[in-house]
């Protein structure tokens, strides 16, 4: 689950993590009031006005915008607040729709009135799951353009890998203190700045924190100008306040109705809708799905508990995307009883009544032998398969009549 810019950094604040001040505002008026705060505890005139949308690269497409006065905060807060925001990380990229602006960050410029002084810096914390540690990712190059450093210079990133069992070390936060080239006050500084932020990364149970820019002041100190938080969906249940922090309203839609119904969903740009119990069986059928020629649509796992009324919801959603041209249902009857999914199949084939895709079942495991008979006594025009190669194999020839 992402969290916005502002949402990160109360998140990083609640762990004493130094962080750029600002206010969300998501009228003109607010961002008034969030600028004339700022103005009376930093005394300066300068605010940076920052879109609050989940993707990066905001700056590119003009979500962010330095204010030197009140009259240019009223502008810029108005001019970004309703736009159709595009970056790179926006679906489709600098060309597709964009995303719509509903709340804007308001927050002072960090890098006054020492500018010449200030050095940025990027910072990251997630999991390697190849080594099963987590690791920290830092660059003395940080910045808008991080990616082509990685790609161009990759001897500028440093990892610094965490025993999962001993925690962050204090010789570590040093080495990654020492290799980002710091001394003094500025090192001291550092080694605070990753260790709370270490314990922030762990205490809520994330699993990516960015921070880019990381910012060494004119004085000294480090900050974090901006953040990218993501949470482990799976550790929800131990932290509801943060769970009450997503915004549906970012997210796509089917995705979130999907959810509501205890479906796991995701979208992908394939012909081929699927429907699997279980993750695993799940990327089977999808690899299955592009060897035989097709491309899967989506990721769907009705989970172990699928009944009629799931299933049939599961159908709607599929059937939203105009790109699927057939459907896979691969279900191995462990938990979930076969017959309950045939049932489903059949209910939302005639509670729909318009099912224009071919629709392939192999269903093997608990009650398969009902299963079977409930689909081949309906009536309805349904493919059947008893080896996932052989449902495959029926799926490259209804694609390609």
């Amino acid at each position: 689950m992402n969290l916005h810019e502002y949402q990160g950094k109360d998140l990083l604040t609640s762990y004493g993590v130094a962080v750029q001040k600002g206010a969300v505002a998501d009228t003109v008026d607010d961002a008034i009031k969030a600028y004339n705060k700022i103005q009376a505890d930093t005394g300066a005139d300068l605010a940076v006005v920052k879109a609050q949308i989940h993707a990066g690269g905001r700056g590119k497409g003009g979500g962010v915008k330095l204010a030197k006065n009140l009259t240019e905060l009223k502008e810029h807060a108005g001019n970004i607040l309703g736009m159709m925001l595009k970056t790179p990380q926006t679906p489709g990229g600098m060309e597709g729709p964009g995303k719509l602006v509903r709340k804007i960050l308001v927050a002072e410029d960090c890098y006054v009135p020492t500018f010449d002084s200030c050095k940025e810096y990027y910072v990251s914390i997630m999991m390697d799951r190849e080594k099963k540690q987590n690791v920290i990712i830092y660059s003395t190059e940080g910045g808008m353009n991080i990616e082509e450093v990685a790609e161009e210079t990759p001897h500028l990133v440093h990892k610094e890998y965490i025993d999962p069992h001993i925690g962050l070390q204090g010789f570590q936060a040093r080495k990654v203190a020492f290799n980002l080239g710091m001394t003094g006050t500025a090192m001291k500084n550092m080694v605070k700045f990753i260790s709370k932020l270490y314990k922030a990364f762990v205490g809520s149970d994330s699993s990516l924190f960015e921070i880019n820019p990381c910012l060494k002041t004119g004085n000294d100190d480090i900050i974090a100008v901006d953040c990218k938080v993501t949470l482990d969906e799976n550790a929800l249940f131990r932290h509801p306040d943060l769970e009450a922090l997503r915004d549906t309203d970012e997210e796509d839609p089917t995705e979130v109705e999907a959810k509501a119904f205890g479906l796991n969903y995701v979208k992908l740009d394939g012909n081929v809708g699927c429907m699997v119990n279980g993750a695993g069986l799940a990327m089977a059928t999808m690899d299955i799905i592009k060897l035989s020629g097709g491309s899967p649509a989506n990721f769907l796992d009705v989970g172990g508990t699928a009944d009629a009324a799931r299933v049939e919801q599961a159908f709607n959603i599929i059937l939203r995307d105009d790109n699927v041209k057939a459907i896979l249902i691969n279900i191995f009857g462990g938990i979930v009883r076969c017959d309950r999914v045939a049932q489903g199949v059949v209910d939302a084939y005639r509670n729909m009544g318009n099912i224009n895709v071919p629709i392939i079942v192999r269903l093997q495991g608990t009650n398969a032998d009902i299963a079977k008979k409930i689909i081949d006594e309906s009536g309805l025009e349904v493919h059947s398969a008893i080896q996932l190669q052989e449902a495959a194999s029926i799926v490259e020839k209804v694609l390609s009549a």
